[in-house]
């Protein structure tokens, strides 16, 4: 990108991409521009999350076992590509909220499963505006959302 030059393979190809005279420009850094994306985005989330008593991150561990419950806590952390010590602590205060419990995994007795509780499923049809409000608030035409999300999947698989 920075200088006509994309390398694959080990090879160099041609590409009819700009050159950028200044690659430390802070607003050429794509670095930049997903973190304050990623900021302003959650930072959109946190007034239609505080009614509901949850955070961003909370939120995310409660997506996860609304789409899919028991979920091992190991294989939660997978999900949502945390490391336990970041999750425990959002299982702990999830659980103090009253919206989860762990438990021992009755199909392995040496792991703990995350389970909603009644009124942790009772929170996902509040949950359930949030989504559309989101949309509304950023302004953008859904397809527009879409074909980001799929292309920040695509930087994602890129970057491992």
């Amino acid at each position: 990108m920075y200088n006509n030059y994309c390398y694959t393979n080990n090879m160099s190809t041609r590409v009819d991409s700009p050159v950028v005279e200044n690659p430390l420009a802070l607003d050429q850094q794509v670095c930049f521009a997903l973190a304050i994306a990623s900021r302003s985005v959650v930072a959109l989330y946190r007034p239609l999350l505080e009614p509901l008593g949850l955070t961003h991150p909370q939120y995310l561990v409660m997506l996860a076992l609304w789409e899919s419950e028991p979920l091992r806590v190991s294989e939660l952390a997978k999900l949502l590509e945390l490391d336990p010590g970041t999750l425990s602590p959002l299982l702990k205060r999830l659980e103090a909220a009253g919206y989860l419990r762990r438990e021992r995994d009755p199909r392995d007795e040496r792991a703990l499963a995350v389970v909603l509780t009644e009124q942790g499923r009772a929170l996902r049809e509040q949950a359930e505006a949030i989504p559309p409000a989101i949309v509304e608030r950023l302004g953008m035409p859904i397809e527009e959302l879409l074909e980001l999300h799929r292309r920040l999947t695509a930087v994602i698989a890129a970057s491992r």
